[in-house]
């Protein structure tokens, strides 16, 4: 097995329902995101990925397709609390408004690309690491085998 990796950047807002620190008013951040696939590597002089796990640009295709063109330079807001009211009224005014079914930490946030990516993946790939900085000094990591 062979593990390759793509790294992402995007910026995105969020807000922290019910939050006891600065988090809970409206904030953004530069995310940068490590995404890490596994598999073999093609061995098959005819194919024209021959040697490669994955296409480092089919990776990118599934991230920015998932991810970066839906979260980039967008808040990302808690539907299931009265943040959705705040929603609403940033959408009314032109803003880009991404409505999550959890609370929109660093941590559940990978928890959505987890399950995003991994559904676009090819049967013979799997999501193996997802690493997102959320500020220079504090970032989450998702582990495969921490998450069967």
């Amino acid at each position: 097995m062979i593990r390759i990796t793509k790294i992402f950047s995007f910026e995105t807002a969020h807000v922290l329902y019910n939050y006891d620190g600065k988090c809970k008013n409206m904030h953004g951040h530069s995310y940068k995101l490590f995404v890490t696939v596994k598999g073999k590597p093609i061995s098959d002089i005819e194919n024209p990925k021959n040697g490669m796990v994955m296409d480092f640009g089919e990776i990118k295709k599934i991230v920015n397709q998932e991810i970066i063109d839906l979260w980039d330079h967008a808040v990302l807001l808690n539907a299931e609390t009265p943040h959705q009211e705040l929603g609403k009224d940033l959408e009314n005014k032109g803003h880009k408004v991404i409505y999550c079914n959890y609370q929109p930490t660093c941590e559940n946030m990978l928890y959505d690309i987890a399950e995003k990516i991994k559904k676009q993946l090819p049967t013979n790939i799997t999501l193996a690491y997802l690493k997102m900085h959320e500020t220079e000094n504090s970032y989450g990591e998702w582990f495969a085998e921490e998450n069967n």
